[in-house]
């Protein structure tokens, strides 16, 4: 794991940071959009979960249509860099106080459901449904080239889940340690996260993901402490007491609510003075 982490970074490190060239901003163009029924089942179900209810499961067609569209969409631009372009550019020169959360649909529903918490120079760079095996992808236009003081990495869940195919432990541990060591050479300070606690994934029905967790956060804990990079542990703090979320903290069982969120940020906040200091 530790060679193909060494390659990846010395080979990421002689890409030159530019502006977007012409061939990115024309696969951009083709990005598709997402089905209109689609964007109304999310609306929907974003809703409920910020009322603290579970949504509902969507009709046979707009699951269709969805997976139509990520196959579409994975055809054009798997890892994602289109998706933040144009907020990228629009943003104020970088402060030393800037810190990116950098993951999957956990971060990405973290500034809808708690704006304030995102005041300031704080930027989230979650996409929804989102591996580590995409996250590397973007690592450098959504992380990097935002030139933030911290980054905060909370990702693994969708990896587990199957999201973009079978993924063993190890290529999530390299996938994170790859991410994390290009930051550091980039001066930018780490805040490395535990996946959160769940019983089951949608993807892989009949799949205990506990025991994985559990692996994976251990290998988080001891790789920080190792390396000298934040850690935080979201998981024992929303832990219900039988490897899942609470009702109280989540309305599917894998995001938070914004009660789930609102214990997050103080741990958070220490994990950030304590990378800074």
């Amino acid at each position: 794991m530790r060679i193909r982490t060494l390659v990846y970074l010395v080979v990421m490190l002689l890409v030159p940071v530019t502006a977007h060239s012409r061939e990115e901003s024309d696969v951009c163009a083709a990005v598709p959009t997402m089905p209109p029924e689609v964007k109304v089942f999310q609306v929907a179900a974003d809703a409920a979960r910020a009322a603290g209810r579970k949504p509902d499961l969507p009709a046979p067609a707009v699951g269709a249509a969805y997976a139509a569209w990520q196959q579409k969409l994975f055809a054009v631009d798997f890892p994602g860099v289109c998706r933040y372009r144009t907020a990228n550019a629009a943003l104020q020169p970088a402060t030393k106080r800037r810190i990116v959360f950098f993951g999957d649909s956990i971060t990405e529903r973290w500034m809808t459901l708690r704006p304030g918490f995102f005041a300031g120079d704080r930027v989230d760079r979650g996409i929804g449904g989102q591996t580590t095996r995409q996250m590397i992808g973007r690592f450098r236009a959504d992380v990097i080239e935002l030139h933030p003081a911290v980054v905060h990495i909370l990702a693994g869940i969708n990896d587990l889940a199957g999201a973009t195919g079978p993924t063993s432990l190890s290529e999530i541990e390299g996938n994170l340690a790859s991410m994390a060591e290009l930051a550091r050479a980039h001066n930018i300070k780490v805040v490395l996260s535990t996946v959160l606690p769940a019983r089951t994934l949608g993807g892989r029905p009949g799949y205990d993901p506990a025991p994985d967790i559990a692996s994976l956060n251990a290998w988080l804990r001891a790789y920080a402490a190792r390396e000298g990079f934040g850690f935080v542990d979201y998981n024992a703090a929303l832990d219900d007491g039988a490897r899942g979320l609470s009702l109280a903290n989540s309305a599917d069982g894998i995001h938070p609510t914004a009660a789930g969120y609102a214990i997050m940020e103080p741990l958070a906040e220490k994990a950030f003075a304590r990378a800074v200091r």
